[in-house]
């Protein structure tokens, strides 16, 4: 458990309602897994993430922030220090016209309802991806042909310095699951985006046709972490996986899915060094048969075996 200070230091600025000891990260994360962390806070405003990170960093105390939890692998032991929890609580949302305001911790599920309930096209990609704004615009969230950098106007952070910032589209540097926020350690605390009214009909036959795939290929009745790695160039990483044969590979409880090769499921109990060390088997196994390097596209949290680069 961290130190009892910096628990009492954070009652001053966050309710203690807001604030949990010892909390299990399984209740956390779509993998179901994790071990305890020493305190978790959800913040309901950028104020208190702010004080949360000072009061942190004062104590030299680790922190991590998460969204919902949709792209962590979270070690058996648990956190050692603090972690902020911006799905909770952080999720206003707004809309004028065809410009969109968000907090970080809203979910992209909800978000994605709202535009386009407005009405707005360019959105619909992101109907059926797990996780929050935040974590979407960290990652450059995207699928069927969308991306987040392609609806982003701009982005609030919160830098390694403690100062918030607005940064432009252009000046995050938004690539293919990467960016400025994960290059430099910012925070995302909220942003807007712009869109363009569509037809209603074409935005709900595409929502439609993209949820229809989604279950088609994904296997979204088992915990998983959505795709375990990034696509490498030139190649499709669950094609490589299965051309490798390992299709159903299992090490524990831990299984690479037989419906998506790209999916890592918890089948049962799995632990995290069961997702780390097939992890590591998948990459030396495709490796071996093709020279491709596989690299994760999920975040490691906490103290395990690391993932072989």
């Amino acid at each position: 458990m961290y130190p009892q200070e910096v628990l009492e230091q954070l009652k001053k600025y966050i309710p203690p309602s807001k604030i949990k000891t010892n909390e299990p990260m399984k209740d956390h994360t779509s993998f179901k897994i994790g071990g305890p962390a020493d305190i978790m806070v959800f913040p309901s405003s950028i104020e208190e993430i702010v004080a949360t990170v000072e009061i942190c960093k004062q104590n030299s105390c680790p922190y991590f922030i998460m969204g919902n939890g949709t792209n962590l692998l979270v070690s058996d032991s648990g956190y050692r220090g603090v972690i902020v929890k911006t799905a909770a609580n952080m999720k206003d949302c707004s809309i004028d016209g065809e410009r969109v305001y968000g907090q970080a911790g809203i979910l992209l599920s909800t978000l994605s309802k709202n535009v386009i309930e407005a009405g707005l096209e360019g959105f619909e990609f992101a109907h059926g991806i797990p996780g929050t704004l935040g974590g979407a615009v960290a990652m450059n969230a995207g699928a069927y042909g969308g991306e987040i950098k392609d609806v982003l106007k701009w982005a609030r952070l919160l830098t390694p310095e403690g100062d918030i910032k607005t940064y432009s589209n252009s000046r995050l540097k938004l690539g293919y699951r990467s960016s400025l926020v994960q290059a430099e350690g910012l925070i995302v605390l909220d942003c807007e985006l712009v869109f363009k009214k569509g037809d209603r009909k074409q935005i709900d036959e595409r929502i439609r046709e993209y949820t229809q795939l989604r279950k088609s290929k994904q296997p979204l009745h088992l915990p998983s972490a959505g795709s375990i790695f990034k696509r490498p160039e030139g190649y499709y990483a669950g094609k490589l996986i299965e051309q490798a044969g390992l299709r159903g590979k299992r090490i524990g409880d831990a299984q690479v899915s037989e419906l998506h090769c790209g999916f890592i499921v918890n089948v049962g109990n799995a632990t995290a060094q069961d997702v780390i060390s097939l992890i590591n088997y998948v990459k030396d196994e495709v490796r071996d048969k093709f020279g491709v390097e596989l690299q994760p596209e999920i975040k490691v949290v906490g103290d395990m075996g690391r993932i072989k680069v």
